[in-house]
């Protein structure tokens, strides 16, 4: 449909138009379904990854398989930007949507860990457009104020993908089979009837005039951009086992660092048609907005990931039992969405919200640092309210301080960019974090089975049939052990499984407590340099 009213063309290529609630509702319809799509994959994802790593054995290289998807997810992220700019909104946004069910569909038929990886990397090119065109959509059609309210829709959105992604993935992943086809495979498959209601939904509703704007596509600039950030992703997940020192790691810090002094100095020769366009960075509401998107996008991601692996590693959860357990930080995040988002819409002002949801995010890593084997599920329930709580306030309103001096003509852009940095965010916190959780839990693991076979009680624990059994290839000459398969926790003798237990949790305060360090440096530089503005309604 076409909606009559006071609108004005822009450079981004589609219309500025001031619509009315029930106008921009219906275009909202459209966009949630595809957000959700994304949205729904990598909660589902996520909540059964481990089981999936298991039954392909690369428990210790499962953090490929999210880290290529945030990689090809970042690199596309200003492609798309630029892309809609050009092409206009709806097919480019119709383009992701095919190319993430593609990617789905390669997932279902993955033979190892690697070439799920491989084909995750096919649904980050798709699922990079999902979230930033949407965004992008919602500040073409709405002013300052309102944006706070509707962005906040897509907070609820993720929310609601989080209930509903780790009870899907979780049950998927408990069954063995379902129609003939491995039970976490269908977490892929049924991504195709979802986005089949993405796509109808888009044709029908997303009809904003729209006029072409003529700029060549930033090919150096993407290429730069490949080259830098790719080797320093790479080094992110293998770093810990090829050394972060070692010659090999030096090349790929030195082929980075060059690829991104390239890009730099192609950006300020490409002018308008940047990738990510220099003058951008001259708004300081934008540089704050996107270097504190970076930020929190480490901590949010890294604890993402880590929490579940606590639940079923440690607390011996299912899937399912999981994602349950996570419901504090979904609630919790529907809540606070949709009430700062109101707020903000009300009073203009949106820095009181964002301190408060950065200092809940420093808190809520604190509370999990705490967590230990046998601690109350009370206290990770309250690390994950106060998780939720700091996601809700702080996400849509470093979206909105990012907007909110950029002019119309490079929305697209700013919004890209802004899903970019919280991209490269999340995987650097994805690898970072799931790097050091396992480079250093087997020698946690193997010093506390020392401690404990100095007990003959502990030896002849571990001497009994069934856990010498469930042990075989996981001890190693020497005392080492072997983690890339955890499924014998599932069998082990709690008491024989203690010491593998403690030493996960080691592992996991060292990540937990660096998430609360990166939150806050967030909280601190969102209380001292983000401006106290009031948006306004143009």
């Amino acid at each position: 449909m076409t909606f009559s009213g006071t609108q004005h063309q822009d450079a981004s290529g589609d219309a500025s138009a001031r619509l009315g609630h029930r106008q921009i509702t219906t275009v909202m319809s459209g966009l949630v379904l595809g957000m959700f799509l994304g949205a729904l994959d990598q909660t589902v994802v996520s909540s059964a990854l481990r089981t999936i790593a298991d039954d392909l054995h690369g428990l210790t290289a499962q953090a490929w398989v999210t880290t290529t998807y945030l990689v090809t997810a970042t690199l596309a992220t200003p492609l798309y930007g630029k892309l809609s700019d050009i092409h206009g909104r709806r097919p480019v946004y119709l383009a992701a949507i095919a190319l993430f069910t593609a990617g789905s569909l390669l997932c279902a038929s993955a033979t190892s860990i690697y070439t799920l990886a491989a084909f995750r990397a096919v649904q980050g090119l798709g699922g990079g457009g999902l979230m930033s065109l949407a965004m992008t959509i919602v500040a073409d059609i709405t002013t300052p104020r309102e944006r706070g309210r509707y962005q906040g829709w897509f907070m609820a959105v993720f929310g609601g993908a989080s209930i509903v992604g780790p009870l899907v993935g979780g049950a998927f992943a408990d069954r063995a089979g379902l129609l003939g086809i491995d039970g976490w495979r269908w977490i892929f498959l049924i991504n195709v009837p979802l986005a089949a209601a993405a796509t109808v939904a888009v044709l029908r509703v997303l009809r904003l005039p729209q006029r072409r704007v003529h700029h060549r596509l930033d090919h150096p600039g993407a290429l730069a951009l490949a080259v830098g950030l790719v080797p320093l992703l790479v080094v992110a997940e293998q770093g810990r086992s090829w050394g972060w020192a070692s010659p090999g790691v030096l090349a790929l810090y030195a082929v980075g660092a060059a690829g991104l002094g390239v890009f730099v100095v192609v950006e300020r020769r490409t002018g308008d048609a940047a990738l990510l366009p220099p003058r951008l960075f001259r708004i300081r509401s934008f540089r704050l907005g996107v270097a504190l998107h970076f930020v929190v996008g480490i901590g949010m991601f890294g604890a993402m990931t880590t929490l579940p692996l606590y639940l079923q590693l440690v607390r011996g959860m299912s899937p399912i039992a999981a994602g349950a357990a996570t419901l504090p930080t979904v609630l919790a995040n529907l809540a606070v969405t949709l009430v700062v988002g109101r707020l903000i819409a009300r009073t203009g002002r949106f820095k009181v919200h964002l301190v408060a949801g950065c200092g809940s995010l420093a808190a809520a890593m604190l509370v999990f640092a705490t967590l230990g084997v046998d601690s109350p599920l009370w206290q990770a329930a309250l690390g994950m309210a106060l998780m939720g709580a700091g996601l809700g306030a702080a996400m849509q309103t470093l979206t909105t301080l990012a907007q909110c001096e950029v002019p119309r003509e490079d929305m697209g852009a700013a919004t890209a960019s802004v899903n970019f940095f919280r991209s490269n965010g999340g995987t650097v916190g994805t690898a970072a974090f799931l790097s050091v959780l396992f480079s250093t839990a087997a020698g946690r693991i193997a010093d506390r089975l020392a401690e404990a076979r100095q007990d003959a009680a502990y030896r002849r624990l571990l001497a009994e049939p069934g856990n010498a059994h469930a042990l075989t290839g996981v001890l190693r000459p020497g005392g080492g052990v072997r983690l890339q398969d955890s499924a014998f926790l599932q069998t082990l003798d709690r008491g024989a499984a203690l010491p593998f237990l403690q030493g996960y949790v080691a592992s996991m305060r060292v990540v937990f407590l660096a998430g609360a360090a990166v939150s806050l440096v967030a909280f601190l530089v969102a209380a001292w340099r983000v401006p106290n503005l009031t948006l306004g309604d143009d």
